[in-house]
Protein backbone atom coordinates (compact mmCIF):
# COMPACT_ATOMS: atom_id res chain seq x y z
CA UNK A 1 0.00 0.00 0.00
CA UNK A 2 2.61 2.46 0.84
CA UNK A 3 4.78 1.50 -2.35
CA UNK A 4 0.70 2.65 -4.50
CA UNK A 5 0.65 5.35 -2.69
CA UNK A 6 4.02 6.32 -3.44
CA UNK A 7 3.78 5.35 -7.14
CA UNK A 8 0.62 7.40 -7.23
CA UNK A 9 2.30 10.80 -5.97
CA UNK A 10 5.10 10.69 -7.96
CA UNK A 11 3.13 9.98 -11.86
CA UNK A 12 0.91 12.88 -10.25
CA UNK A 13 4.23 15.23 -9.83
CA UNK A 14 5.30 14.41 -13.66
CA UNK A 15 2.34 14.72 -14.63
CA UNK A 16 1.01 18.33 -14.22
CA UNK A 17 -2.22 20.11 -14.55
CA UNK A 18 -1.75 22.18 -18.02
CA UNK A 19 -1.96 26.07 -17.46
CA UNK A 20 -4.91 26.12 -19.73
CA UNK A 21 -7.84 24.72 -20.37
CA UNK A 22 -8.73 23.38 -23.71
CA UNK A 23 -12.10 24.76 -23.45
CA UNK A 24 -11.15 28.08 -22.16
CA UNK A 25 -10.35 31.36 -24.21
CA UNK A 26 -7.64 33.43 -24.30
CA UNK A 27 -7.96 37.28 -23.86
CA UNK A 28 -4.76 39.15 -25.07
CA UNK A 29 -4.51 42.83 -23.64
CA UNK A 30 -5.28 45.38 -26.34
CA UNK A 31 -2.18 46.51 -26.90
CA UNK A 32 -1.24 43.00 -28.72
CA UNK A 33 -4.08 43.33 -30.62
CA UNK A 34 -3.36 43.42 -34.33
CA UNK A 35 -5.45 46.33 -36.06
CA UNK A 36 -5.88 44.77 -39.91
CA UNK A 37 -5.65 48.36 -40.86
CA UNK A 38 -2.05 48.05 -39.71
CA UNK A 39 -1.14 44.77 -41.69
CA UNK A 40 1.79 45.35 -44.19
CA UNK A 41 0.12 45.30 -47.58
CA UNK A 42 1.43 43.92 -50.77
CA UNK A 43 2.86 46.54 -53.48
CA UNK A 44 1.14 46.45 -56.77
CA UNK A 45 3.49 45.17 -59.54
CA UNK A 46 3.87 47.95 -62.77
CA UNK A 47 4.24 46.37 -66.34
CA UNK A 48 4.40 49.42 -67.76
CA UNK A 49 7.74 49.92 -69.50
CA UNK A 50 10.01 52.95 -68.81
CA UNK A 51 10.20 55.51 -71.42
CA UNK A 52 13.71 55.82 -72.39
CA UNK A 53 15.28 59.25 -71.98
CA UNK A 54 18.53 60.68 -72.69
CA UNK A 55 21.17 59.95 -69.11
CA UNK A 56 24.27 60.88 -68.40
CA UNK A 57 26.46 57.09 -67.73
CA UNK A 58 28.65 58.88 -65.61
CA UNK A 59 27.63 57.89 -61.93
CA UNK A 60 28.03 59.79 -59.37
CA UNK A 61 27.94 57.45 -56.13
CA UNK A 62 26.58 58.83 -52.67
CA UNK A 63 28.73 60.87 -50.54
CA UNK A 64 28.30 58.22 -47.98
CA UNK A 65 29.30 55.53 -49.59
CA UNK A 66 32.25 53.95 -50.63
CA UNK A 67 33.96 53.60 -53.26
CA UNK A 68 35.92 56.76 -54.00
CA UNK A 69 35.15 56.59 -58.03
CA UNK A 70 31.94 58.76 -58.11
CA UNK A 71 32.47 60.68 -54.74
CA UNK A 72 33.88 64.29 -54.76
CA UNK A 73 37.95 63.79 -53.49
CA UNK A 74 39.16 64.22 -50.12
CA UNK A 75 40.15 68.40 -50.33
CA UNK A 76 43.69 69.24 -48.54
CA UNK A 77 45.93 71.36 -48.15
CA UNK A 78 49.70 70.43 -48.18
CA UNK A 79 53.61 71.93 -48.77
CA UNK A 80 55.38 70.75 -51.71
CA UNK A 81 58.43 70.83 -53.91
CA UNK A 82 57.62 72.95 -57.36
CA UNK A 83 60.38 74.54 -59.49
CA UNK A 84 62.89 73.68 -56.59
CA UNK A 85 61.09 75.97 -54.14
CA UNK A 86 58.54 75.38 -51.30
CA UNK A 87 54.45 75.93 -52.05
CA UNK A 88 51.14 75.15 -50.68
CA UNK A 89 48.94 73.40 -52.79
CA UNK A 90 45.23 73.09 -52.01
CA UNK A 91 43.28 70.31 -53.59
CA UNK A 92 40.12 72.17 -54.19
CA UNK A 93 41.80 75.62 -56.37
CA UNK A 94 41.70 73.44 -59.15
CA UNK A 95 37.67 72.71 -59.23
CA UNK A 96 36.23 74.84 -62.46
CA UNK A 97 39.52 75.02 -63.95
CA UNK A 98 41.35 71.75 -64.33
CA UNK A 99 41.41 68.02 -64.37
CA UNK A 100 43.67 66.57 -61.92
CA UNK A 101 45.90 63.33 -62.11
CA UNK A 102 46.67 62.59 -58.49
CA UNK A 103 49.23 59.69 -57.60
CA UNK A 104 50.39 58.44 -54.65
CA UNK A 105 53.52 56.50 -54.30
CA UNK A 106 55.50 54.90 -51.37
CA UNK A 107 59.10 56.51 -50.23
CA UNK A 108 61.78 59.07 -52.09
CA UNK A 109 65.23 57.53 -53.03
CA UNK A 110 63.55 54.12 -53.95
CA UNK A 111 63.51 51.91 -57.01
CA UNK A 112 60.19 51.90 -59.00
CA UNK A 113 59.28 55.44 -58.03
CA UNK A 114 61.69 58.01 -59.61
CA UNK A 115 60.67 55.59 -63.06
CA UNK A 116 57.11 56.74 -62.43
CA UNK A 117 57.78 60.04 -61.32
CA UNK A 118 60.11 60.67 -64.23
CA UNK A 119 57.79 59.82 -66.85
CA UNK A 120 54.73 61.81 -66.26
CA UNK A 121 56.89 64.59 -65.85
CA UNK A 122 58.88 64.07 -69.37
CA UNK A 123 55.30 63.82 -70.82
CA UNK A 124 53.20 67.01 -68.89
CA UNK A 125 52.86 68.59 -72.06
CA UNK A 126 50.56 66.35 -73.03
CA UNK A 127 48.41 66.52 -69.67
CA UNK A 128 48.67 70.31 -70.03
CA UNK A 129 47.02 70.44 -73.53
CA UNK A 130 44.18 68.09 -72.23
CA UNK A 131 44.07 71.01 -69.40
CA UNK A 132 44.97 68.64 -66.74
CA UNK A 133 47.72 69.08 -63.67
CA UNK A 134 49.62 66.40 -62.77
CA UNK A 135 50.30 66.23 -58.75
CA UNK A 136 52.57 63.51 -56.83
CA UNK A 137 52.04 62.58 -53.01
CA UNK A 138 54.26 60.67 -50.95
CA UNK A 139 54.75 60.24 -47.21
CA UNK A 140 58.42 62.22 -47.01
CA UNK A 141 59.12 65.89 -46.04
CA UNK A 142 59.35 68.70 -48.87
CA UNK A 143 63.16 68.16 -47.33
CA UNK A 144 63.44 65.20 -49.07
CA UNK A 145 61.30 66.05 -51.54
CA UNK A 146 63.78 68.65 -52.47
CA UNK A 147 67.01 66.82 -51.94
CA UNK A 148 65.91 63.78 -54.12
CA UNK A 149 64.69 66.70 -56.81
CA UNK A 150 68.30 68.08 -56.60
CA UNK A 151 69.86 64.72 -57.47
CA UNK A 152 70.78 63.47 -60.74
CA UNK A 153 68.44 61.09 -62.69
CA UNK A 154 71.84 59.30 -63.86
CA UNK A 155 72.01 58.15 -59.98
CA UNK A 156 68.41 57.95 -58.74
CA UNK A 157 67.31 61.18 -57.99
CA UNK A 158 64.59 62.89 -60.39
CA UNK A 159 66.78 66.49 -61.07
CA UNK A 160 63.44 69.29 -62.25
CA UNK A 161 60.10 68.25 -62.15
CA UNK A 162 57.42 70.30 -64.34
CA UNK A 163 54.80 69.61 -61.32
CA UNK A 164 54.38 69.61 -57.59
CA UNK A 165 55.69 66.62 -55.23
CA UNK A 166 53.61 66.93 -52.08
CA UNK A 167 54.89 66.40 -48.52
CA UNK A 168 52.03 64.12 -46.89
CA UNK A 169 54.33 64.02 -43.51
CA UNK A 170 51.31 63.59 -41.30
CA UNK A 171 49.66 60.51 -43.74
CA UNK A 172 46.08 62.03 -43.82
CA UNK A 173 46.17 62.28 -47.72
CA UNK A 174 47.27 59.09 -48.39
CA UNK A 175 44.67 57.56 -45.43
CA UNK A 176 41.50 59.61 -46.60
CA UNK A 177 42.26 58.11 -50.23
CA UNK A 178 42.62 54.75 -48.67
CA UNK A 179 46.11 53.86 -50.02
CA UNK A 180 47.95 53.93 -46.98
CA UNK A 181 49.38 50.57 -45.34
CA UNK A 182 49.28 51.56 -41.46
CA UNK A 183 52.01 48.81 -40.20
CA UNK A 184 54.25 50.49 -42.69
CA UNK A 185 53.44 54.29 -42.89
CA UNK A 186 53.92 54.48 -46.33
CA UNK A 187 50.77 54.45 -49.34
CA UNK A 188 50.13 52.08 -51.71
CA UNK A 189 50.77 53.27 -55.98
CA UNK A 190 47.01 54.87 -55.96
CA UNK A 191 46.29 57.09 -58.85
CA UNK A 192 43.01 58.87 -59.14
CA UNK A 193 41.56 61.06 -61.71
CA UNK A 194 39.30 64.04 -60.54
CA UNK A 195 37.23 65.78 -62.82
CA UNK A 196 37.17 69.95 -63.10
CA UNK A 197 33.84 69.29 -60.40
CA UNK A 198 36.05 67.59 -58.39
CA UNK A 199 34.49 63.95 -58.71
CA UNK A 200 36.87 61.14 -58.48
CA UNK A 201 36.16 59.28 -61.91
CA UNK A 202 38.98 56.96 -62.20
CA UNK A 203 41.06 54.98 -59.78
CA UNK A 204 43.93 52.44 -59.59
CA UNK A 205 46.16 50.87 -57.30
CA UNK A 206 49.30 48.88 -57.84
CA UNK A 207 50.84 46.99 -54.80
CA UNK A 208 54.67 48.38 -53.85
CA UNK A 209 56.69 46.54 -56.73
CA UNK A 210 54.20 47.16 -59.59
CA UNK A 211 54.76 50.55 -61.92
CA UNK A 212 52.16 52.38 -63.74
CA UNK A 213 51.55 53.03 -67.34
CA UNK A 214 51.07 57.04 -68.57
CA UNK A 215 50.24 55.46 -71.90
CA UNK A 216 46.78 54.16 -69.54
CA UNK A 217 46.37 57.04 -67.16
CA UNK A 218 46.78 59.76 -70.70
CA UNK A 219 43.70 56.90 -72.45
CA UNK A 220 41.36 56.81 -69.19
CA UNK A 221 41.70 60.61 -69.09
CA UNK A 222 41.06 61.05 -72.68
CA UNK A 223 37.89 58.21 -72.58
CA UNK A 224 36.91 60.13 -69.82
CA UNK A 225 36.94 63.63 -71.22
CA UNK A 226 35.24 62.44 -74.14
CA UNK A 227 31.60 60.56 -72.53
CA UNK A 228 31.98 63.98 -70.64
CA UNK A 229 31.72 65.25 -73.68
CA UNK A 230 29.18 63.24 -75.24
CA UNK A 231 27.10 61.75 -72.25
CA UNK A 232 24.85 60.38 -75.03
CA UNK A 233 27.77 57.96 -75.41
CA UNK A 234 29.98 55.34 -74.43
CA UNK A 235 33.63 54.11 -74.27
CA UNK A 236 34.27 50.76 -75.35
CA UNK A 237 37.45 48.71 -73.98
CA UNK A 238 41.03 50.40 -75.41
CA UNK A 239 39.16 52.94 -76.88
CA UNK A 240 41.53 56.03 -78.31
CA UNK A 241 40.36 59.34 -79.74
CA UNK A 242 39.21 58.60 -83.12
CA UNK A 243 37.84 55.82 -82.84
CA UNK A 244 33.91 54.30 -83.21
CA UNK A 245 32.51 54.95 -79.55
CA UNK A 246 29.21 52.90 -78.82
CA UNK A 247 25.35 54.22 -77.74
CA UNK A 248 24.51 52.31 -74.95
CA UNK A 249 20.78 51.30 -76.17
CA UNK A 250 20.00 47.87 -76.74
CA UNK A 251 19.59 48.53 -80.64
CA UNK A 252 21.90 51.58 -81.16
CA UNK A 253 24.49 49.91 -79.71
CA UNK A 254 24.42 47.47 -82.52
CA UNK A 255 25.81 49.56 -84.78
CA UNK A 256 29.37 49.74 -82.98
CA UNK A 257 29.40 45.72 -82.85
CA UNK A 258 28.71 45.48 -86.45
CA UNK A 259 31.34 47.50 -87.42
CA UNK A 260 34.66 45.41 -85.16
Amino acid sequence: MACSATSATLFSSLNPKPLFSPNASLSLPNSLRLNPLSLPTRPSLSLTRPSHTRRSFLVKASSSELPLVGNTAPDFEAEAVFDQEFINVKLSDYIGKKYVVLFFYPLDFTFVCPTEITAFSDRHAEFEALNTEILGVSVDSVFSHLAWIQTDRKSGGLGDLKYPLISDVTKSISKSYGVLIPDQGIALRGLFIIDKEGVIQHSTINNLAIGRSVDETKRTLQALQYVQENPDEVCPAGWKPGEKSMKPDPKLSKDYFAAV
